[in-house]
């Protein structure tokens, strides 16, 4: 056998009038303004030979890979054709980033973590889909998740929704300390929540600066896999009162399983006068942005600062939208409130912090409400556009 069926996103280079070439990006090829160039989205089935490990890589054999809102957006048109995804892309590509599985070959010099020698087939892995060089500033730094070079695994490499993927064998991680609770397919579809949970961690416990203090109040906004993974995250770090603020029912009853302590419906009820209420007027410490809907959700969560009592609140934004903010400046000021980016979810040993703590008991298995084959893939991007009632859809390979 030497070829695989792959699910492949082909787009049009288009770009909008007055985009211009970043220093990273190729004519034709990438950008790191997704949305402002790819045009006519395309998700198809073809068949791409099997990819062969050079120095320090490996090819896994996958198991198991998460369907995530950037795949959904990046297959999905606006009103002119542009794709919604703002991010870095380069078409065509494979999709599928959250994968677990196991290595069945590795080039020379490619080394296990775990053991520190060199992998020698077998193992039980999952991997991280930032590829960061190591090299640059912001690597050299310890900033991994803003490398100079980056590429990612989906985006603009070839990521997991297919038989075998290449990777680094830097990004592998084991999934040995895992094994004490899962068994079989289990394995791997915990080990596919590895990723995802990963983003979360580094928005509310790196980005903020360590999370928060046992008996802090934390709001979440976004009900998704990354926001039912901070609920999950903050609780175990000792959070008074997690609030998701959630519509989707499905996903409110969710969120409830994985850490939080009240739902707020923001389309039947008031936020803003709902979160004082359930905090006796204090607000939270810590508020993650995980909707996409910024321009709604931000001046909700501004004006809870504004009126509530706690101050030095940290505002996270780890969703991705092609949207501006609109901030009042007068808040920030008098409540010495911050807003904070998070990307990604490489660096500061994030990954393996996830699989000890997933290990010890916090399990994000009831994320996955669906299993779906290589062949539904495409349909279920369609569906996501529209339907929230899912928690994570994971493919599972024959």
């Amino acid at each position: 056998m030497s070829t695989m069926r792959c699910v492949v996103l082909h787009a049009d280079w288009d770009p909008r009038p007055g985009f211009k070439l970043g220093a990273k990006d190729i004519e034709g090829k990438q950008t790191y303004l997704g949305s402002r160039v790819w045009r006519n989205p395309r998700v198809v089935i073809e068949e791409k030979e099997i990819p062969k490990p050079g120095p320090g890589e490996v090819v896994i054999e996958v198991k198991a890979c998460g369907i995530c809102g950037s795949d959904v957006h990046m297959a999905q048109p606006d009103d002119e054709g542009y794709i919604l995804y703002p991010g870095l892309t380069g078409f065509p590509v494979v999709l599928g980033h959250e994968i677990a599985g196991v290595v069945v070959e590795a080039g020379p010099g490619a080394l296990d973590k775990r053991t520190n020698k060199p992998f020698k087939g077998g193992e039980e892995v999952c991997t991280e889909e930032m590829v960061w060089c190591g090299s640059c500033q912001p690597c050299a730094d310890g900033y991994p998740n803003h490398c100079e070079r980056l590429d990612e695994l989906g985006f603009n490499v070839d990521g997991g929704f297919a038989k075998y993927v290449k990777v680094p064998a830097r990004l592998v991680w084991s999934l040995e300390p895992l094994k004490s609770r899962y068994k079989g397919l289990d394995l791997f579809l915990a080990g596919s929540l590895v990723e995802p949970t990963s983003v979360a961690y580094n928005a509310v416990i790196e980005r903020s600066g360590g999370g928060i203090r046992p008996g802090d109040n934390v709001v979440i906004c976004g009900g998704g896999p990354v926001g039912l993974a901070a609920c999950a995250i903050l609780k175990r770090q000792g959070a008074a009162r997690v609030i998701l603020s959630e519509p989707e029912p499905a996903r409110a009853e969710l969120g409830l399983k994985m850490g939080a302590d009240y739902v707020i419906n923001p389309l039947k009820e008031d936020f803003v006068q709902r979160v004082l209420e359930l905090t006796d007027g204090y607000g939270a410490a810590l508020y993650l942005e995980a909707t996409g809907l910024p321009t709604i959700v931000y001046p909700q969560i501004e004006q809870v600062i504004w009126e509530g009592r706690t101050l030095n609140a940290r505002v996270i934004v780890v969703a991705r939208a092609d949207a501006k903010m609109p901030v009042t400046g007068e808040v920030l000021q008098v409540r010495r409130a911050q807003i904070i980016g998070a990307q990604g979810h490489s660096g500061h040993g994030t990954f393996p912090r996830v699989i000890e703590s997933m290990a010890a008991g916090m399990d994000m298995t009831p994320m996955i409400t669906k299993k779906i084959r290589l062949e539904e893939v495409p349909e279920n991007l369609v569906l996501l556009r529209t339907d929230r009632k899912e928690g994570k859809i994971t493919c599972v390979m024959d």
